[in-house]
């Protein structure tokens, strides 16, 4: 019997090696570059899902309930009034349908902007096959058009792939949340986001099993790539993984383009069946060379009629374009800056408070933006900023959203039952929480909680769809043993500093930061030698400023120590003068890439929920948001003789405190 199956598994491996070779001729794209298309001036809430027709590209907006007309540089709203739309395609009359996610229906709009309701129920979800009208669906996100007029769905949250032909909605494939390769309504997906026509089958990307899945004509499923492990990595089709396959298409010569996480992976395309990533794995908004470009959650992607492949930048807000020449048009740092939430622009869009009851009442911040998490040591790289602020609170206490919000991402709830269980909302995200449950762990009687159980009863896991809503005041969950609130403020990749974009009730600080240590090194890290209570720095060095300090706010416990706003440092004169202006290097206005880490942080540092809390600033480096280099003390524009160095740390609330050091450059 094993003999039989081993034998069964080589011949389709060979299957798809010779279909793959045949279809995906070497390089048949060369796709080189990437440039921006549209959504500079702001237009996007969060574009989703990408139709072609006629050389313009149609683009679902699923945070304004819109789909844009982009045609050549002018965009324009061609229909309003939807639910969170997510993938849109054209049928073969020239309507735009549509899955209207946070309406829970499939909806088309005519060629003038008429919209009308195919399938299911306004604002009602459920599971019901039958009669268009009256059948359910549950927050669908993807679908498709084929030839013969049938409208594919992903019915996501109902774990199931359905059509609708002749007026009437039935099941091809799917049965509950899970995963099981097979035939029809025996099989299982989890959270299925997208699906694409490719060679007379269906391709699924079945996001929450992090697998591209295939759909024969007769209902029978195959799983084409993906370990389902999680995680990026290229390779075979059963060795490669996926972070979270959200859309998938094909091109004319049959290679599959996934959006998958923050970046693009394309599955043929060469001699060998291959999964490849096509795009930066970081996270960002990067024009150029493809292997160079960023991208921030990527959700609907189209290869147009001239073979470029069009990508809806979902986190960006960005229509995007691989194509095989550099002449589109490059986004610029100051396009990039434009896009970007402003603290003073957030603080006011709704009124603030805190994520408990009382709305008013103060409570202790535990941890702020820019914190290092881990411990900095030589070998390791297990650490990483901490991207929000921490808002203490009691074990099972119950924790509200503090502004109205819909969620939009595919999978927005996290990590159940860990420590670091998560719910992601657009602008806001909320961490530690167990969600829409009790201390008890008994569930919320609130029906946007979609809970999973096992076999025994026992909770599972949790969903929250795309397009549900909540208001400020409503509870999220209850505080697990983490005692708080970790509050994400701005978008994903856009983070800022909570503290400046949210103006908490009662929140003050008068107390100014304090500097422990003050410690000179060489480029190699070796501490300078003192001489007559002078630190003497040879003209050819190339000295680090290590600045050992914390902060606190109003109400903190004095074992309560903070990471700083700021950090900067000046050169002064043997008599108090200034030779050098004060250059503030370090900054948490907003959060830094990751790969910063060890800019900010010198040996040593350590913060979490255990240990001793020691931030070393390395203040000769400079990073402030996207920017961060190495820098050191220029001795040669100084010049030999006594200096000070006088090195400054600041909190948001305008609290500086300052310490010198006395150095003398020598040959």
């Amino acid at each position: 019997m094993f003999a039989i199956l081993m034998a069964v598994f080589l011949l389709t491996c060979l299957a798809l090696i010779l279909w793959f070779a045949w279809r995906s001729p070497s390089d048949n794209l060369p796709y080189a570059y990437v440039s921006t298309v549209a959504g500079l001036n702001g237009e996007f809430g969060e574009p989703f899902g990408i139709a072609v027709k006629d050389k313009d590209i149609y683009v679902s907006d699923g945070q304004n309930g819109k789909v844009w007309r982009v045609g050549g540089n002018v965009t324009t709203v061609f229909a309003e009034g939807l639910d969170t739309p997510s993938a849109i395609a054209f049928d073969t009359v020239g309507n735009v349908i549509v899955a209207d996610s946070g309406s829970h229906t499939i909806k088309s709009i005519s060629p003038d902007g008429v919209i009308k309701t195919l399938a299911g129920v306004q604002n009602r979800s459920g599971f019901a096959d039958g009669d268009a009208a009256v059948a359910l669906f549950n927050a669908p996100i993807g679908l498709a058009v084929v030839k013969d007029g049938k409208i594919i769905v992903a019915d996501t949250y109902n774990d199931r792939i359905r059509v609708i032909e002749n007026g009437s909605v039935s099941t091809l494939a799917g049965s509950v949340r899970g995963y099981a390769d097979g035939l029809g309504v025996d099989t299982k997906f989890d959270t299925p986001s997208s699906v694409a026509v490719w060679h007379g089958k269906l391709l699924v990307s079945d996001t929450g099993n992090r697998r591209i899945r295939v759909i024969e004509p007769d209902g029978r499923v195959w799983t084409l790539a993906g370990s389902g492990s999680g995680g990026m990595t290229d390779g075979s089709l059963y060795s490669a993984s996926f972070v979270q396959p959200t859309a998938v298409t094909t091109d004319n010569n049959g290679t599959i383009y996934v959006t998958d996480g923050n970046t693009i992976r394309r599955i043929g395309g060469g001699a060998f069946p291959l999964v490849s990533t096509i795009s930066s794995e970081h996270r960002g908004l990067i024009d150029g060379p493809k292997f160079k470009a960023r991208f921030n959650r990527p959700s609907g992607l189209l290869v147009d009629s001239s073979g470029d492949l069009i990508v809806a930048d979902s986190e960006n807000r960005l229509v995007r374009r691989f194509s095989s020449d550099s002449s589109g048009d490059k986004i610029t740092a100051v396009e990039v800056e434009n896009l970007r939430d402003k603290p003073e622009e957030f603080r006011v869009a709704q009124p603030a408070r805190w994520p408990f009851d009382p709305r008013d009442a103060k409570r202790d911040i535990a941890g702020t933006l820019g914190e290092i998490r881990g411990e900095v040591v030589v070998g390791s790289d297990q650490v990483w900023f901490h991207n929000g602020l921490d808002i203490a609170g009691a074990y099972g206490e119950t924790a509200r959203f503090i502004r109205d919000e819909k969620v939009l991402r595919p999978i927005a709830a996290e990590n159940f039952g860990t420590l670091r269980e998560l719910l992601r909302m657009p602008t806001l995200g909320y961490i530690h929480i167990r969600l829409g449950r009790k201390v008890s762990s008994e569930p919320f009687a609130d029906e946007r909680f979609l809970f999973e159980r096992d076999a025994t009863g026992k909770l599972a896991g949790i969903r929250v769809p795309r397009g549900t809503k909540f208001n400020a005041g409503e509870p999220i969950g209850t505080l697990n043993a983490m005692n708080h609130v970790h509050l994400v403020a701005g978008r994903s990749g856009s983070e800022m500093n909570a503290i400046d974009a949210l103006t908490l009730p009662g929140l003050t600080d008068s107390r100014p930061p304090v500097i422990e240590k003050v410690t000179i090194t060489d480029e190699n890290w070796r501490e300078i030698e003192t001489s007559q209570q002078k630190l003497r720095i040879k003209l050819e060095d190339k000295p680090r400023i290590v600045v050992r300090a914390y902060d606190q706010i109003d109400g903190n416990s004095e074992r309560r120590r903070l990471g700083v706003y700021r950090m900067g440092y000046e050169i002064l004169n043997a008599d108090g003068s200034p030779r050098t202006a004060l250059k503030w290097t370090i900054s948490f206005n907003r959060l830094p890439p990751t790969e910063a880490v060890k800019l900010v942080y010198a040996e040593g540092s350590h913060s979490g929920a255990t240990g001793e809390t020691i931030f070393n600033y390395i203040a000769t480096n400079y990073v402030n948001g996207d920017e961060f280099r190495e820098g050191f003390i220029d001795t040669t524009s100084l010049g030999l003789g006594d200096f000070a160095i006088k090195v400054f740390a600041a909190d948001y609330f305008g609290n500086v405190t300052s310490k010198e050091v006395n150095i003398s450059i020598v040959p």
